[in-house]
């Protein structure tokens, strides 16, 4: 659930608030009820609800495995010899 930040123009009480995307904006302030209340333009910011989630599952974890480069066919390695070319 999106978390938004709010400020009344009024009387500058400030307050994240946490609403639905499809829910109206707010604009009554609850500090001075003025018709004031504004989202402020912030970086993004969620909530995760529900069973499933939990603080480590993102947290560093196991990289995917690299790749190793394929040994030589041949005992020598080199690819010089009659037999690896």
């Amino acid at each position: 659930m999106p978390i938004y930040a709010y400020k009344c123009t009024s009387c500058g009480y400030a307050q994240d608030e946490m609403q639905k995307v499809s829910d109206a904006p707010l604009t009554v302030c609850p500090s001075c009820g003025k018709d004031d209340y504004a989202k402020q333009v912030t970086a993004a910011g969620f909530a995760l609800k529900g069973t499933g989630w939990y603080a480590t599952d993102f947290k560093g974890g196991s990289k995917p495995a690299e790749t190793k480069p394929e040994a030589p066919s041949h005992a020598c390695g080199t690819g010089a010899c009659p037999a690896c070319n």
